[in-house]
C-alpha cells in the first residue's frame, strides 16, 4: 500500500476542504441519481462522470495493493453484507428494494485526496435496518469530538465501540479502521474502530493526534458479527454471516482545539432512495 505524509500545512487546508467538498458534492448527486433497478455498473458510471465534471479523478480506479488486482471501478458500492471494497461488477442483478447499498468515493482533486462513504437504503428501511443506520450516523458524530491533540486514538475506538456495542447491540467490524490522507489516499496513522486486546495490536493507540494532520475515520458496524469474509484474489470484504452491514466516513483535520470535518454536510444527504 502506497504510503504518504497525513500532514497539511495552514497554506492548503483550503485546498484540502476543497477536495472533501468534491467528495460531499459527489455523494450529493449520487443521492439524487440512485433508483431501484440500476446496477452498479451503471452506478458506477455515473460516479466517473460526475467527477469529470467536478475536475477531478478517482484515487480508487486502479489503486493497488499486495495480493489483489488493481481495484476495476472508480468507487466502493457495497451491498448489503458487502461491507466495503465491493466493485461495479461484484453484484450484476439491478438493486432492489430493500437493498442497502454503501458508497465510498475518493478523489483526487488538484493535487489533495478527499475519501468519504454514506450508507443508502433503497426504500423505507425496516426497522433492525434503520437501528443500524441510524447507528452508524450516531457513533461517527460521538467519535469526531474526541480526535483532539490531548486526546489519544484510543479514545474514538473506546467511545464508538461502546456505544456502537453497548447502546446498540450491534456488532463493530473488526480488522478494518480509518486512515491519515492528504496528497496520497493512506499515510499513517491507522484509525482503529475496537480497543485492542493486547500491547502491540494497535500501535497507534496511544498516539495523540498532531495539529495539521488529516484523517479519515470510518465506523463500520454489522448487525449479527464483527468478523469477515474475503475470498482470495477478490476485493470485497463481506460480513461472516451474511448479515447486513453499513459503512460510514468522514475526512477530519485535527486542531489546536476542536476537530474540522471537512465532509460537513454529508450527514445532509438523502439517505433513503424512494
Amino acid at each position: 500500500m502506497r504510503r504518504g505524509s497525513s500532514k497539511v500545512q495552514p497554506t492548503d487546508v483550503d485546498a484540502a476542504y476543497n477536495a472533501a467538498q468534491c467528495v460531499v458534492e459527489t455523494h450529493r448527486r449520487v443521492s439524487k441519481f440512485l433508483r431501484v433497478g440500476q446496477t452498479l455498473a451503471e452506478v458506477d458510471a455515473f460516479v466517473a462522470r460526475t467527477l469529470d465534471d467536478l475536475k477531478c479523478k478517482s484515487c480508487f480506479h486502479g489503486y493497488k495493493i499486495p495480493r489483489l488486482p488493481p481495484f476495476p471501478s472508480h468507487a466502493c458500492l457495497s451491498v448489503n453484507e458487502c461491507i466495503v471494497h465491493g466493485t461495479a461488477g461484484s453484484l450484476t442483478r439491478p438493486l432492489k428494494e430493500g437493498d442497502l447499498l454503501k458508497v465510498d468515493i475518493g478523489v483526487s482533486h488538484k493535487g489533495w485526496i478527499g475519501d468519504a462513504a454514506w450508507t443508502y437504503s433503497f426504500g423505507e428501511p425496516t426497522p433492525e435496518v434503520k437501528r443500524l443506520m441510524e447507528c452508524g450516523k450516531k457513533c461517527i458524530r460521538l467519535g469526531v469530538p474526541t480526535l483532539r491533540p490531548d486526546t489519544p486514538f484510543l479514545k474514538w475506538a473506546q467511545t464508538i465501540q461502546d456505544y456502537v456495542e453497548g447502546d446498540c447491540g450491534l456488532c463493530m467490524v473488526r480488522g478494518l479502521g480509518g486512515h491519515g490522507y492528504g496528497r496520497t489516499l493512506h499515510a499513517p496513522p491507522f484509525i482503529a474502530n475496537i480497543v485492542p486486546h493486547h500491547l502491540g495490536e494497535w500501535p497507534d493507540a496511544h498516539r495523540r493526534p498532531e495539529p495539521g494532520t488529516l484523517i479519515a475515520v470510518e465506523p463500520m458496524i454489522a448487525i449479527g458479527t464483527g468478523e469477515t469474509s474475503q475470498r482470495r484474489g477478490k476485493w470485497p470484504i463481506n460480513t461472516a454471516d451474511g448479515s447486513m452491514s453499513v459503512h460510514y466516513e468522514h475526512d477530519v483535520l485535527i486542531t489546536d482545539g476542536e476537530p474540522r470535518v471537512l465532509t460537513e454536510g454529508l450527514d445532509e444527504v438523502n439517505d433513503i432512495i424512494g
